[in-house]
């Protein structure tokens, strides 16, 4: 069955993202995130420009290219994907969901982080989705960065 975690208290969903994304690449894993298209293109950018001494390698799938299911064997190997959708997803590690929804398919995955920011909107919205996974079983693990510090 898939570990959830929930991280609140975020307070800036994309930097945290990318400190937990160099993280889990750090360790070897290998990552799924998904989101709206304009905040996985923010994520994008920042993955490029948030530290000068490290890269966290990563491609970003879109809904609009041909290609990406074209180069298989280079989206396998890449360990940090940005995808609208699951369906095309090869990964099956950790999930990291940026989005207010909840994802087809996340009970494919080993590990599936949900990051919430203190935004009312934000944590409506994950109450929503924790309810849901509880209500079907899983076990659900609470990371609160306003109690733990902001670190990732």
């Amino acid at each position: 069955m898939t570990d959830i975690a929930f991280h609140f208290n975020v307070p800036d969903k994309l930097s945290y993202s990318c400190r937990l994304l160099r993280k889990a690449y750090l360790s070897g894993a290998q990552l799924v995130v998904t989101g709206a298209p304009e905040m996985l293109a923010e994520l994008d950018q920042l993955l490029w420009t948030f530290s000068a001494l490290e890269f966290v390698p990563h491609y970003r799938m879109t809904t609009a290219a041909k290609s990406d299911t074209a180069h298989g064997k280079t989206l396998a190997a890449t360990p940090v994907l940005l995808v609208e959708s699951l369906r095309d997803c090869a990964h099956h590690g950790v999930l990291v969901n940026l989005d207010s929804d909840i994802p087809d398919q996340f009970e494919r995955f080993d590990r599936f982080i949900e990051v919430v920011t203190t935004l009312d909107v934000d944590r409506l919205a994950a109450r929503h989705r924790w309810k849901h996974y509880a209500d079907r079983g899983y076990a659900l693990k609470r990371h609160d960065l306003a109690v733990a510090g902001d670190s990732a």
